[in-house]
């Protein structure tokens, strides 16, 4: 009998020791495809956005000329830009399980793309070095926010319900600010998105922990590649918010 207690102790050692292991990979898995999304939108975000700044200033483009500027940022064109990335963020999370995994991972490209397209504004109004410097006092809080989610033995689980009422909040908020164009209101919103998704970043962290250990102790490992994906756009989603909101804050105007 103690044989077998030595033998089940040690069997449970290997498991532990192979799911810590399988659970690094798959964090990996996910900053990186996070890592590669936030690559795409930078670069589709700078040469539309340099495009954009040239052709106000008069200035020959890169890419695109003047007359498409024009119509992408000056026609209701722009309400597509716009909210084009929210919609697809909802069907993908609503579709994911019926893709394979090489789909999902290029939508979540096409969408890293479509996002920077949207963003790509943000170039024409706020000098590179304080989009620059954002980044990085966004990457640094980032880090430490989701290290932390990662760590903490404390259950933030029910942080959840109330930051999803929060998203939803500054989602209405902002589409109604739009047409108010209220200082004020938009420093509300800032102020606000920072900390919603300062706890997201935390919460979505420990949730894409949680739901590995759930999966790989189930043996559920054909839906980890998902899993992954799903992870990436959720911590994607987080840093760009996050971002933005900072953005404008830090962000000098040209």
């Amino acid at each position: 009998m103690a044989e077998y207690d030595t033998v089940r102790r040690a069997s449970a050692g290997v498991q532990s020791s192979a799911i810590d292991e399988g659970l690094r990979a798959h964090m990996n898995r996910v900053y990186g495809l996070m890592s590669m999304g936030m690559i795409i939108t930078g670069i589709i975000a700078y040469i539309v956005g340099t495009d954009l700044a040239s052709a106000k200033a008069g200035q020959p483009t890169m890419l695109l000329s003047p007359e498409i500027l024009q119509t992408m940022f000056s026609s209701p064109i722009r309400y597509v830009i716009m909210f084009a990335p929210l919609a697809v963020v909802f069907a993908f999370g609503a579709g994911i399980n019926r893709m394979s995994e090489n789909t999902a991972r290029l939508v979540f490209m096409g969408f890293s793309a479509l996002m920077g397209l949207s963003i790509s504004w943000i170039f024409a109004v706020y000098t590179g070095i304080s989009i620059a410097n954002t980044f990085f006092v966004t990457a640094i809080a980032f880090a430490g926010l989701s290290l932390w989610g990662y760590t903490t033995k404390k259950d933030i689980s029910g942080w959840g319900s109330f930051l999803i009422m929060g998203v939803i909040g500054l989602i209405v908020a902002s589409i109604v600010n739009i047409f108010l164009a209220s200082g004020p209101i938009a420093f509300a919103i800032s102020a606000l998105g920072i900390l919603i998704f300062a706890g997201l970043t935390a919460y979505d962290t420990q949730n894409i922990k949680n739901t590995y250990l759930q999966m790989a102790s189930n043996g559920q490992t054909e839906w980890l590649g998902k899993a992954a994906i799903m992870g990436a756009l959720n911590l994607y989603l987080d840093f760009l918010n996050m971002f933005m909101f900072m953005l404008q804050f830090l962000g000098g105007r040209e």
